[in-house]
């Protein structure tokens, strides 16, 4: 059992799976998260029959997604996304403020054995943050000078708040975890102030984390058998699961979006009827004649937005 004295709770009973456990080392003046996807990447892993390397990837990405929303205010949701003309078109992540995660990646074969984020020829790495109903959308580019997802997110944080941090990312086929940790700045008490070391220090305990151990353990386990001596404080754990923000009305934006020639070829092309199936989700929207025609008058209606909101 977890040392009270050393490590503080506000939950009896911390979730194992699905769940975002945030923490602050007090001593250290290092703040950081855990996330632990049990179900919800099963659910998206599940949708496809992904090569090892890109479902490695992919569950790593989907960790990911969720553990940058750790220590932010997040109004909408954040997503990475990765495009390349190498056989790894897109990958894909998404958290919402909601604990709503999805993802897919699309690629051609063949597909490396190996995939390494510096080789892919003619990629671009970008972490969106916002609601994009309200068009409010902060969008940053991620290097991709590092071979791993991780090393790329932490040259990211480097060089977007000039502070230090330390990602750990896993993923197999039951779970995709991984483990973040920051720097703070002015913060962390007296004995952080004075204990010049104290980065040096959490960074050496958490590089004798395996793969192998970050996948087998609780997020309140975990974080006992790095830091008991750091004083961790645990805050309340954020739920997550899978789920789609697809909808009927974003399906008939995007149609509206296409324009009437577009739209009238895939009526013809399907006996008068469109069907959409989300990518994420396997949700059907129907659309016979008369729907397109009504979002279609809607979209020529004065004041009527041109593309989808």
């Amino acid at each position: 059992m977890p040392d009270q004295s050393k490590m503080t709770t506000v939950a009896e009973t911390v979730p194992v799976d699905d769940v975002l456990q945030r923490f602050l080392l007090e001593r250290a003046g290092v703040r950081g998260a855990v996330v632990r996807l049990g179900p919800a990447w099963r659910e998206v892993a599940g949708r496809a029959d992904y090569p090892p390397a890109l479902h490695a990837l992919l569950g790593e990405a989907m960790a990911a997604s969720a553990l940058l929303t750790g220590n932010i205010k997040l109004d909408g949701a954040l997503s990475i996304e990765l495009k390349s003309a190498a056989a790894l078109r897109l990958l894909f992540a998404e958290c919402t403020d909601q604990g709503r995660l999805r993802g897919l990646a699309r690629w051609n074969e063949p597909l490396p054995d190996l995939l390494t984020l510096d080789t892919l020829p003619e990629a671009v790495m970008a972490i969106t943050i916002g609601n994009v109903e309200r068009g409010q959308r902060y969008q940053g580019l991620v290097d991709l000078q590092h071979a791993t997802l991780a090393g790329a997110l932490e040259n990211y944080f480097v060089q977007s708040e000039q502070l230090p941090a330390r990602i750990l990312l896993a993923a197999d086929g039951d779970h995709a975890v991984g483990l973040m940790l920051q720097k703070m700045p002015d913060e962390g008490g007296r004995d952080a102030a004075r204990d010049d070391d104290a980065w040096n220090r959490i960074v050496h305990l958490t590089a004798t984390l395996g793969s192998a151990e970050l996948l087998a353990s609780a997020p309140e386990q975990l974080l006992y058998r790095l830091y008991h001596e750091e004083s961790v404080r645990l805050f309340e754990p954020r739920p997550l699961a899978f789920g789609c923000s697809c909808s009927r009305d974003r399906v008939a934006s995007m149609l509206r979006s296409l324009g009437r020639d577009e739209v009238e070829a895939a009526l013809a092309a399907r006996g008068d009827e469109i069907e959409v199936i989300c990518e994420f989700c396997a949700q059907r929207y129907h659309f016979d004649r008369i729907d397109a025609e009504h979002l279609l008058s809607a979209a020529a209606a004065p004041g009527a937005p041109d593309t989808a909101q």
